[in-house]
């Protein structure tokens, strides 16, 4: 299960190089459900990703992972729709919770989006953003990864 909420990002951290950061490529076979191959640094995951029928939130995905190995990352990689989509993915605490800043390149250049999970419903409703987070995206659908595949904002 994963619980997130989805901002844009108003500025960057200022001690944004002091967070841990990697470099991100992922494509698309599928949309309904999501089906996502992901090269994160050096490991190749498969992942599908669906929403909660029963949920009243559109923030609650039903996720699940798999590791691939590079050949089938690459082989996979060879059938996807639309755009590869690349960017640098920063971890950055906050409190309890962890930030990931994504900052994209290629054809989302200058794209910033920020996501923080969350252990529940109640949690993701309580949550108040930082000064640097910008607004709440978390249902629009143009900011959704896969959507970003096939589409330039």
């Amino acid at each position: 299960m994963e619980i997130e909420r989805k901002y844009l990002v108003r500025e960057l951290p200022a001690d944004i190089d002091s967070h841990p950061h990697v470099e991100i490529e992922q494509g698309y076979l599928c949309t309904s459900p999501t089906l996502r191959i992901r090269r994160m640094g050096d490991a190749f995951i498969l992942t599908v990703k669906e929403k909660q029928r029963n949920a009243s939130s559109a923030i609650v995905n039903r996720e699940e992972e798999f590791a691939l190995t590079a050949d089938k990352y690459n082989l996979l990689k060879s059938k996807c729709d639309g755009l590869l989509v690349s960017k640098t993915r920063y971890r950055i605490p906050l409190g309890e919770y962890t930030a990931e800043l994504d900052i994209f390149h290629g054809a989302h250049e200058g794209l910033r989006l920020v996501e923080v999970e969350f252990p529940s419903v109640e949690a993701a409703d309580r949550f108040t953003p930082p000064a640097w987070f910008g607004s709440d995206v978390s249902t629009d659908p143009r900011y959704r990864n896969s959507y970003l595949a096939h589409n330039t904002l």
